[in-house]
């Protein structure tokens, strides 16, 4: 199936006009670079706290989270103790699980050295093709903590990066193409085929991979005008 196909589908469905305004907004290289790693940093807290938990809650406590965490500042955070760090679990201004806090704690560190190898945590982003997304994000869920699943993705998506999310209309979408995946591609092998999909739709279309995986996702199931 033609990706020309799919947003046709999905413009009978939303409209052209109302299915533009959906696509998300994709970071240039320059912007990516631009970013502070705080910020980078951040939205690992902002999308390991969401998991399981309401969003908006978090959304509206994320004022407190900032100021407690020193607005995300990897240098100050660094110098925290054990105590220090282990005092978070009675503090009311964030989510007190020590696992998510620990994630915290492990991925400073985490930011700290990418950006001591590249430059900036910006610039290793920038520089990491989209066509293999797939290496991205397994090398954030090895290096750093709490950050495979859909966290990861998420996280590349909010901050910017251009990027698929395997939500579970894109999902859909994919399986309706012939490609034989699971319900919840997670394998290697399931994964490389989704990247070398995408990596096919973005040759035919020439579409951000942000814009083919929302485009994906609104050419099937409930989410129709």
């Amino acid at each position: 199936m033609k990706f020309s196909e799919i947003r046709a589908r999905a413009e009978k469905r939303k409209g052209v006009a109302g299915l533009k305004k959906l696509l998300p907004k994709v970071a240039s290289n320059k912007q990516l670079i631009a970013l502070g790693d705080d910020r980078y940093l951040a939205m690992m807290t902002k999308v390991i706290n969401q998991a399981g938990f309401n969003w908006k809650v978090i959304e509206n406590k994320w004022p407190e989270f900032e100021e407690a965490f020193f607005k995300f500042d990897p240098k100050k955070l660094g110098l925290l103790s054990p105590e220090q760090w282990e005092a978070y679990c009675s503090d009311r201004r964030v989510v007190r699980n020590w696992q998510k806090i620990k994630a915290l704690k492990e991925n400073v560190f985490f930011v700290e050295e990418v950006a001591r190898q590249h430059g900036s945590f910006g610039k290793f982003l920038a520089n990491w093709p989209a066509t293999d997304q797939i290496g991205l994000m397994a090398h954030l869920k090895k290096h750093g903590n709490r950050l495979g699943g859909n966290s990861v993705m998420y996280f590349l998506r909010f901050i910017g990066k251009d990027s698929f999310v395997l939500s579970k209309d894109v999902v859909v979408t994919l399986k309706s193409t012939g490609l034989d995946i699971a319900e919840r591609p997670s394998s290697k092998r399931d994964l490389k085929k989704v990247q070398d999909q995408f990596n096919a739709w973005y040759e035919e279309s020439k579409l951000p991979f942000s814009h083919l995986s929302r485009i994906a996702a609104c050419s099937v199931g409930e989410n129709f005008l």
